[in-house]
C-alpha cells in the first residue's frame, strides 16, 4: 500500500465513517479513521484464511479464556501487516503526529497480568504460524479497574475503554446463544432435559488478529450478555421506570467487570454465572460450526482442539457431555470420551486457594443437570481407575482443577520446574493414576510486540546486524552473540538502551514530577501485587539500601532507580497495604536531601500493556523475586530478558529456564529453593530468627513498625510487620539476607558498564527460544495434535 493510498484511505475514512472533514477533525477523529484504513487491509486476509480453513477442513484450536489482555492494536496491526512506511508517510503529510495517535488509543481491559497477556500473545503466534484457531473471551465493559492512587493509597475506579467505539471489533447480532440458568431438571432413563429458569443472551463480537506479514489471520469471539427480554414498555407507561430497564442492567452485570469480588455470596454468584456463560456460549458456537461442516460427532476431536486456559472455563467438560449426551443422545461414556479427547487444560498455579472451587449448593442451584453430570464423571472415573478418593466433588464442594483434569487427555505446566511441581503437589495423586497426561510448554512471549515493535532501538539494531528473519524466527537471535564481542557494536546496544532510559525518564518527570538519573540503575519489578511476588521483600531492601545511605552518604553509593507497577485486588487488603507502603516510601525518600541523588522509589498507577512496553525497553535490572516453588512461570521475567535487562531472581517458575539459556554467571540468583523452602517453613520460629540473624533486616523492619514512612499514623502497616515477624508463610525474611547480597552483587557489576552491556546483550542473543510460536508449536505437538496451513502471501492469491 502506497503512501498516496493510505493518505487517501484515511481521509475517506475520516469522512465516511467518521462523519468529520480536516479542519474540525480531533485525535480521535484520526486515529479512527486510521484504525479503519488499516482494518480494511487486514478483513481481506482475514477472510481469506477463514476460506481456506473451511475449504481445507482444516482441525481448528479453540482457545477459552476469562482474559485475553490485547493491549492498544493499532501499532501492532501496523507493525505486522507492514504498513510502517505508508502509514507514517501519510500522517506527515496530514500533518498529524505519530505518537499523539497512537496514545489516544485506550487499552482494552480485557485482562489482568500474566495469565491475560499469554493468551493474547497465543493468539498472535497462531496466526504468525497459520494455525486456524478461535479465542473466545468476554467483552468486559469495564474489565479490572483503572488504578489511581490518592494519598498514597490504591483507589480503583471503572475502566472506560468501551465509552468511545472500538474500531477492531465487528458486531455479530446473528450470532446470539441461549444461555440458561437454576430451574429443575427432568430425567429420561440416563438422559435428561434441563429448564433453566432464567435465561440471558450471549451475544458474539468478533475482532481479527492478524499474524507477522499478514499471512494469517485468526478471531478473537467476545460474548456481550443480554436479556432475553430488553425493555419494558408495559411497566414504563404504568410509572415504574427503572424496573422496566432492569432486565437489561442485571444482564449487563454478567460482562461488566472482570473478576467481580467474591466475599460476598452475590459476588461468588455473579462469578460462577459469567464462568458458565462464557464457556457454554463457546462450546455451542464451536459444535455449530463443527455440525455446519460434519454429521457425525464423533470426529469432534479430530477436527477441534479446546484448551481451557485455567480452571475459569472447566466446566466445558461437563456442558460438552451435557450436550452430546442428553441433547445428541449419544451414550454418556461415549460422550465423556469424546468430550476429553477433545479438551485439554492449562494449569497456571501451585497456590491451593488459586485452584477453583465451588460450593455444592450453589453449583446444585445454578447448574442443576451440570451437578448431577459432574457426580456422573465422578463416578466413571472411579471405575475407570479403581480409586474412590479423587472426586472433583468432594467436601461439600465442586473443585475444578481436578474437574479440568479428570475431563482433559492433557494437562500441561507452564514452565519446566512448574510442571514437575504439579506432578508431585498438587495433582500427585492424579498424576499417579495418569503418568501420561501431565506435559510441559514453557510460555513463550512474541516478539512481535515484546521487541520489534516495544523497543524499536534496539530491534533496528538487531535486524541491522543480522537480518529480520528473527521477527518470526526468534532462535535467530543467537546469531547476535559473535557481536557482543565487538566494542563498537556494544556501544551501539548500549545507546540504544539509553536512549531508551532517557525516554522513561522525562516521562516519568512529565507524568510524575519525580526527577530520575538516567545514568541510575532501572530496577523494575511490574506485576500483581501479592504476598507471593514479594514486592514487600524488594521493599525491605530498599529501605535497608536508603539507611546505609543516610549512615554515610559519601561512601560512593550505586544510583538506583526503583520502579513498580502493578495492582492488588480491591478485596486483597494485604496487597494493598504493600501498595500504600511502596507510595509513602517514595513520599519520603524522594525528598530526602541526603539520598535522593542515590535512590528514587517510582511506582506509575494503572500499569498495564501500554505501560509495560514502555518500561520494559528501558530496564537494567529485572526483579523475578518470588518465593520458590510459587510462580508457575511468569512471562515479564522473558519480556525483560528478550529486550536486554538482567535478572535477579530465584529458582522460580521459567526463571530456571532463563538462567540456563543465558548462562549462571549472568544471572543473579539468590534464596532457597523450593524443596528447601517447603522444608524451612515447616521449623518453628523461622522469620524470628532470620530478623534476629540480619540488623539491616531487622533496622528496616522496625523503621516501618515505628511509623518511619507514616509518622502521623505509626502502627499503619502493623499487618505487614507483624505477618512477616511471626507467621511469614513467603520466606521474606529467611531470603532477605541472600536478597541484599545479591543486590550489592549487582551494584558491582554495573560498575563496569562495557561487561554490564556485554552480558545484557547476552541475554537478548539467548533468550529468543521464548517466543509464543515456539510454545505454540509444541502445545500443536503434544497436546492438540494439529498442522499449521501452509503459509503464503495472501495478497498475492
Amino acid at each position: 500500500m502506497t503512501s498516496a493510498e493510505m493518505k487517501a484511505a484515511i481521509l475517506h475514512h475520516l469522512v465516511y465513517t467518521q462523519g468529520k472533514d480536516a479542519v474540525t477533525a480531533k485525535t480521535y477523529d484520526w486515529r479512527m479513521a486510521l484504525s479503519y484504513a488499516v482494518r480494511d487491509k487486514i478483513v481481506d486476509r482475514w477472510f481469506e484464511a477463514t476460506r481456506r480453513a473451511y475449504a481445507e477442513k482444516r482441525k481448528r484450536v479453540y482457545y477459552l479464556s476469562l482474559e485475553f489482555l490485547i493491549g492498544r492494536l493499532l501499532k501492532d496491526a501496523i507493525i505486522n501487516m507492514r504498513l510502517e512506511e505508508s502509514v507514517l508517510d501519510a500522517l506527515k503529510d496530514l500533518g498529524i503526529e505519530w505518537e499523539e495517535i497512537i496514545e489516544d488509543e485506550p487499552d482494552a481491559a480485557l485482562g489482568n497480568g500474566g495469565l491475560g497477556r499469554l493468551a493474547a500473545c497465543f493468539m498472535e503466534s497462531q496466526a504468525t504460524l497459520g494455525l486456524p484457531a478461535m479465542g473466545y473471551g468476554i467483552r468486559y465493559e469495564n474489565g479490572l479497574f483503572r488504578q489511581r492512587f490518592e494519598d498514597g493509597r490504591q483507589v480503583e475506579e471503572p475502566e472506560d475503554w468501551l465509552n468511545q467505539a472500538h474500531a477492531w471489533e465487528f458486531a455479530r447480532p446473528e450470532v446470539s446463544i441461549d444461555i440458561g440458568f437454576g430451574g429443575h431438571v427432568q430425567e429420561i432413563g440416563s438422559r435428561a432435559n434441563w429448564y433453566p429458569s432464567e435465561v440471558l443472551i450471549a451475544r458474539a463480537h468478533d475482532t481479527p488478529v492478524i499474524g507477522w506479514k499478514g499471512r494469517w489471520g485468526n478471531t478473537l469471539r467476545l460474548w456481550e450478555a443480554r436479556p432475553m427480554h430488553g425493555f419494558d414498555l408495559a411497566r414504563f407507561n404504568r410509572g415504574d421506570h427503572t424496573a422496566a430497564a432492569e432486565p437489561e442492567a442485571m444482564a449487563r452485570t454478567l460482562s461488566r467487570v472482570l473478576y467481580p469480588d467474591d466475599h460476598t455470596e452475590q459476588g461468588k454468584e455473579l462469578r460462577l454465572k459469567q464462568e458458565f456463560f462464557h464457556t457454554a456460549a463457546s462450546i455451542r458456537d464451536i459444535l455449530r460450526r463443527f455440525e455446519s461442516e460434519y454429521d457425525d460427532l464423533r470426529l469432534l476431536p479430530k477436527k477441534a482442539a479446546i484448551q481451557i486456559n485455567d480452571t475459569h472455563p472447566a466446566i466445558a467438560g461437563p456442558e460438552l457431555v451435557r450436550i452430546l449426551h442428553d441433547e445428541r443422545g449419544i451414550d454418556f461414556e461415549e460422550a465423556v470420551g469424546i468430550a476429553r479427547n477433545t479438551i485439554s487444560y492449562t494449569n497456571h498455579t501451585l497456590l491451593p486457594e488459586a485452584l477453583e472451587t465451588w460450593g455444592e449448593a450453589r453449583m446444585g442451584r445454578l447448574l442443576p443437570r451440570h451437578m448431577q453430570l459432574i457426580d456422573r464423571i465422578d463416578d466413571l472415573h472411579r471405575r475407570e481407575t479403581g480409586t474412590h478418593d479423587l472426586n472433583a466433588h468432594h467436601d461439600g464442594k465442586v473443585h475444578m482443577g481436578t474437574l479440568g483434569f479428570i475431563m482433559a487427555h492433557k494437562v500441561n505446566g507452564v514452565a519446566a520446574l512448574h510442571t514437575e511441581l504439579m506432578k508431585s503437589t498438587v495433582f500427585k495423586d492424579l498424576h499417579e493414576l495418569h503418568p501420561e497426561k501431565i506435559v510441559n510448554e514453557t510460555n513463550g512471549v512474541t516478539p512481535r510486540r515484546w521487541l520489534l515493535s516495544c523497543n524499536p532501538r534496539l530491534s533496528s539494531l538487531i535486524t541491522d546486524s543480522i537480518g529480520d528473519n528473527w521477527v518470526d524466527h526468534a532462535e535467530d537471535l543467537k546469531k547476535l552473540e559473535p557481536f557482543t564481542e565487538d566494542a563498537g557494536w556494544i556501544e551501539k546496544f548500549t545507546a540504544a538502551k539509553h536512549a531508551n532510559k532517557v525516554d522513561l525518564s522525562n516521562w516519568i518527570a512529565e507524568t510524575l514530577e519525580i526527577s530520575v538519573d538516567p545514568d541510575s540503575i532501572f530496577d523494575i519489578q511490574v506485576k500483581r501485587i501479592h504476598e507471593y511476588k514479594r514486592q514487600h521483600m524488594n521493599l525491605l531492601e530498599t529501605i535497608a539500601y536508603w539507611l546505609e545511605i543516610r549512615d554515610n552518604p559519601n561512601a560512593g553509593w550505586t544510583p538506583r532507580v526503583k520502579i513498580f507497577g502493578g495492582k492488588a485486588f480491591p478485596n486483597y487488603i494485604y496487597a494493598k497495604e504493600m501498595v500504600h507502603l511502596a507510595n509513602d516510601m517514595a513520599k519520603v525518600m524522594n525528598s530526602d536531601p541526603l539520598t535522593s541523588r542515590f535512590l528514587k522509589v517510582v511506582f506509575p498507577p494503572n500499569y498495564n500493556v501500554s505501560l509495560a512496553e514502555r518500561l520494559i525497553p528501558a530496564a537494567d535490572l529485572s526483579e523475578q523475586i518470588s518465593t520458590a516453588g510459587k510462580e508457575a512461570s511468569g512471562t515479564g521475567n522473558m519480556k525483560f530478558s528478550l529486550n536486554g535487562a538482567l535478572t535477579i531472581g530465584t529458582l522460580d517458575g521459567a526463571n530456571v529456564e532463563i538462567r540456563e539459556l543465558v548462562g549462571a554467571e549472568n544471572f543473579f540468583l539468590f534464596g532457597m529453593t523450593a524443596e528447601e523452602v517447603m522444608t524451612h517453613r515447616a521449623e518453628a520460629g523461622h522469620a524470628a530468627r532470620a530478623i534476629a540473624a540480619d540488623p539491616r533486616l531487622a533496622r528496616a523492619l522496625e523503621t516501618i513498625r515505628s511509623g518511619g514512612f507514616s509518622p502521623e499514623e505509626p502502627g499503619r502497616y502493623h499487618m505487614i510487620t507483624d505477618n512477616l515477624t511471626h507467621h511469614d508463610y513467603f520466606m521474606v525474611c529467611s531470603d532477605f539476607t541472600d536478597y541484599w547480597r545479591a543486590q550489592r552483587d549487582v551494584d558491582a557489576a554495573f560498575a563496569d558498564k562495557a561487561e554490564w552491556a556485554r552480558v545484557a546483550a547476552l541475554n537478548t542473543a539467548r533468550t529468543g527460544w521464548f517466543s509464543s510460536d515456539r510454545t505454540i508449536r509444541g502445545y500443536m505437538r503434544d497436546v492438540w495434535d494439529v498442522e499449521a496451513a501452509p503459509l503464503v502471501d495472501l495478497a498475492a492469491e
